[in-house]
C-alpha cells in the first residue's frame, strides 16, 4: 500500500518537475525571440534615416531604395516568427545591395550622417547575429527537452509544440554582394 502511494507521489513529482522544465525552456525561446525582435525593430527604425540620407545621392537607384522600403513594410506586417525571419532575410539582402551601391558614391561614403548610420547598422547587425544564435540554441534545448524520453510523454500530454529555428531560406541571402566599379 505504502509502496503504491510512494510510486504515485514520485511519478507526480516527476511530472511537475518535467512540466516546469518544459515551461522554463519554452519561456527561454520566447525571450530569445523577443531579443531578436527588439534588435530587428532597432534596425528597421534606423532604415528611414538611412534611406533619407542616401536618397539625395542616388536618385536613379530607386530599385534599391524600394527594396529596402518593401522589406521594412514586410517586417512591420509580419505576424509570425517565420514571416519575420523572411522579412529579415529580405532586409539583409536589400541592405547588402544598398551598401554595395553606395560604394559608387564617394560623397555619400564621406557623409558624416551616412557613416554614423552605417556604423549603427553594423553594430545592430552584430547584435542580431548574436540574438539569432542565442534563439537557435534556446530552440534546440527546448526541442530536445520535448523529444527525450520520458519528457516526450509529458510534452505530448500537456500539448507542448516544437519551436522553429531561425534560418536563412533564401539562397540569395547567403551569397556575398559583388561590388564592381
Amino acid at each position: 500500500m505504502f509502496w503504491a502511494i510512494g510510486a504515485v507521489l514520485v511519478l507526480a513529482l516527476f511530472a511537475v518537475l518535467t512540466y516546469n522544465q518544459l515551461i522554463s525552456k519554452r519561456n527561454e525561446v520566447k525571450n530569445a525571440w523577443a531579443t531578436i525582435d527588439t534588435q530587428l525593430q532597432r534596425r528597421f527604425d534606423l532604415i528611414p534615416n538611412l534611406v533619407e540620407t542616401v536618397k539625395g545621392y542616388m536618385e536613379h537607384e530607386k530599385g534599391v531604395l524600394e527594396a529596402v522600403t518593401k522589406a521594412r513594410t514586410a517586417f512591420m506586417n509580419a505576424d509570425s516568427v517565420k514571416d519575420q525571419a523572411a522579412a529579415e532575410n529580405m532586409m539583409a539582402g536589400a541592405l547588402k545591395s544598398l551598401f554595395a551601391v553606395s560604394e559608387n558614391y564617394p560623397d555619400l561614403k564621406a557623409s558624416q550622417n551616412f557613416m554614423m548610420l552605417q556604423e549603427e547598422l553594423a553594430g545592430t547587425e552584430n547584435k542580431i547575429a548574436y540574438a539569432r544564435q542565442r534563439y537557435n540554441n534556446s530552440v534546440m534545448d527546448y526541442n530536445t527537452a520535448l523529444q527525450v524520453f520520458p519528457n516526450n510523454i509529458f510534452a505530448n500530454m500537456f500539448n507542448f509544440q516544437a519551436a522553429d529555428s531561425f534560418a536563412i531560406e533564401n539562397e540569395e541571402a547567403r551569397k556575398a554582394v559583388r561590388v564592381s566599379f
